[in-house]
């Protein structure tokens, strides 16, 4: 059976070659270098003592120094396994897995057709190359003067030049043989609408020869001389050679490069590339004048498991790290992330080489930072506007959105724990001024004080809720703590229906919140059963601690059954949020004391010990309105507190 065009190609990108042969070898630990894709070995096909068989992950080939054996996954597969040529292919695309494509009879045709069309590629980059050394190009040359690319550069990067003669491509190539229709299939040329002859693609512009991962002529990207050409930038045409949407500018020489650097660079244009290149940083990719796609972003990856991209420092560079970030969420895996070098503001890579040399270059890449840096940046650039529960709550919607995209689960989940810490710093209270300083002279009433607070002493501060002892409060948290993790643990469904309550409500007992924080991680994994997710966490199962902590007699029974445990919980996180703030002010409370005055203190106290008991301790007729279980629930968890049963009874 015929493979259409491009199949194998793809199959050997796919498939690490390293394991593959691993699974035959072992490799020498002193001489591998897994980080460069550099892999030694005993021969598998002779018999040796040293490791002389040298396997290039990056490049997906194999060879052996003592007997010569060569090739690629492919070829390995068919001398190890003694197969045929397609059962080795059948067998390596299930592996990758790559469905193999039906039976067409006219694949040879089009194997023949793309023959044709890279021959005439390689012709027109010969041809476009002497054309730069010619008198019509000097305005070409100077400008790459201009640029600072050297005349090594430019062969390196086999830079040529068309000229402003609508045909001289297409006569030359004609007169060496090359069909019209060829010319215009590899999309070196155009047909006109009327039916002439075809004429040249390019005019007037420098020429970037496209090559791809097994280095052959694919394309071309013109740089216009003129300025007011309509397009600065002119990409050749997608062809039976060319998709633009998987192809990487210079991508052979970075793929070679980056085993050596241990990672790969990404930059927007073809002049950025050939300007780092220059300098010494050769692992240098560009996508082809539009944004990444996620077939370029799989191909990164397959190169190096963390590319840094450096974009402009100007207001388009931000919008494109942005947006490929939107594009690479849903990708992340288990050690293939992103990071992000901006330039300097009004600067691109090429001119950060060019001004500072290989050294600034690389600090800045150095500098670079992880994609949720970006993603936070942007969700809060305006966090000054987020000075109401509304808009506060939007910024969590989006958040939680941005984060549902991730389809790795454990991505997922440690992205949701970083989420959470910059989330608790974004949103800290800001503490309040002491209650005996002064405002400043002219100053209005201080926030949250309606008036001055009355000067003198009253007796019933002392014995006010905010003048409990710590471990009253911290003993009460527990209660709350408990029940919480004790409902949810016991349904999951409670776990994911109050998921984001969790995620915002401050712990105070650490090994409670130690449980909190993997059962928030474990619902990410296995939302039906967490349980055993929040045992692995821990090294422990929690549940019998949770029972053992005589804290629950009161609604134990209540968290048997669902509906009447998800009211459990609920309340239990009203009041422990109600309590949590309480704890605050009392802190701010013992921080005042010191020099204030008497009756500054008590009037504030007072004021907060209402509120305090507004939030948690309901009138009974309220109580008296819900259900016998609720009532009982509410009952139940208030005796806790009241009796204050954390406290040693003595006989």
């Amino acid at each position: 059976m015929s493979l259409p065009p491009g199949f194998l190609d793809e199959l050997r990108g796919r498939v690490s070659l390293a394991r593959v042969v691993g699974r035959k070898v072992s490799w020498d630990p002193r001489k591998t270098n897994a980080a460069r894709g550099d892999y030694w070995a005993a021969c598998p096909f002779h018999q040796e003592k040293s490791a002389s068989f040298h396997v290039d992950d990056a490049k997906g080939f194999y060879y052996c120094f003592g007997c010569n054996a060569k090739g690629d996954a492919l070829t390995f597969l068919r001398e190890t396994e003694n197969l045929d040529f397609m059962p080795a292919v059948e067998l390596l695309a299930a592996e990758a897995g790559m469905p193999m494509p039906a039976r067409d009879p006219g694949a040879a045709a089009r194997e023949t057709l793309r023959a044709g069309l890279a021959e005439a590629m390689e012709a027109a980059v010969r041809f476009y190359r002497l054309q730069l050394a010619t008198t019509p190009a000097a305005e070409a040359r100077a400008y790459l003067q201009r640029r600072g690319v050297t005349p090594e550069t430019q062969a390196r990067f086999e830079l040529g030049y068309a000229g402003r003669d609508g045909k001289a491509l297409f006569r030359a190539l004609t007169e060496k043989g090359f069909a019209p229709a060829i010319l215009v299939e590899a999309g070196l040329c155009r047909k006109p609408d009327d039916g002439g002859a075809p004429y040249d693609l390019f005019r007037d512009r420098i020429l970037f020869p496209i090559r791809d991962a097994r280095g052959r002529a694919i394309a071309f990207g013109g740089r216009a001389m003129d300025p007011g050409a309509r397009a600065k930038y002119l990409n050749s045409p997608e062809t039976p050679l060319f998709d633009k949407g998987r192809s990487l500018y210079n991508v052979g020489p970075a793929r070679a490069a980056a085993g050596k650097a241990g990672g790969l660079v990404v930059v927007e244009g073809y002049m950025d590339a050939i300007g780092l290149t220059q300098v010494g940083i050769a692992h240098v990719v560009a996508p082809l004048g539009t944004a990444i796609t996620a077939d370029q972003l799989q191909l990164m990856w397959r190169i190096t498991d963390e590319p840094v991209v450096a974009l402009d420092g100007d207001a388009a560079g931000q919008g494109a790290a942005q947006r490929l970030v939107d594009l690479a969420l849903p990708h992340l895996a288990a050690g293939k992330g992103l990071r992000f070098a901006m330039m300097p503001p009004g600067q691109d890579p090429d001119d950060v080489a060019r001004a500072g040399g290989r050294a600034a270059a690389e600090a800045l890449l150095a500098a670079s930072r992880p994609m949720i840096d970006l993603l936070w940046e942007r969700e809060t650039a305006e966090a000054g506007m987020l000075d109401s529960p509304e808009r506060r709550a939007a910024f969590d919607a989006r958040l939680r959105a941005h984060l549902a995209r991730i389809a790795d689960p454990s991505i997922r989940a440690h992205w949701q724990a970083e989420i959470r810490e910059r989330r608790a710093a974004l949103f800290a209270p800001v503490r309040k001024p002491a209650a005996g300083a002064r405002p400043a002279r002219g100053a209005g009433p201080r926030r949250g004080f309606a008036a001055a607070p009355p000067v003198g002493a009253e007796p019933t501060t002392r014995a006010s809720l905010l003048a409990r002892p710590e471990a009253a409060a911290e003993a009460e948290a527990r209660i709350h703590e408990t029940v919480i993790l004790a409902g949810c643990l016991a349904h999951p469904e409670i776990a994911a229906r109050f998921e984001h309550a969790l995620d915002r409500l401050e712990f105070r007992c650490a090994d409670l919140a130690a449980i909190r924080d993997a059962l928030l991680a474990a619902i990410v994994r296995a939302p039906d059963d967490p349980s055993p997710a929040v045992a692995a966490r821990l090294g422990f199962d929690p549940a019998p601690r949770l029972r053992a902590t005589g804290t629950l007699p009161a609604a134990r029974r209540l968290l048997a059954d669902p509906a009447q445990a998800e009211r459990a919980v609920a309340e239990a996180i009203d009041r422990h949020a109600a309590s949590g703030g309480r704890a605050v002010e009392v802190r701010e409370a013992e921080r005042a004391v010191a020099g204030a005055a008497d009756e500054g203190l008590t009037w504030r106290l007072r004021e907060a010990a209402d509120a305090a008991h507004a939030a948690v301790t309901r009138p009974l007729a309220e109580v008296a309105s819900e259900s016998e279980d609720e009532s009982a629930l509410s009952r139940g968890l208030q005796n806790l507190i009241d009796q204050q049963i954390w406290k040693k009874r003595h006989p």
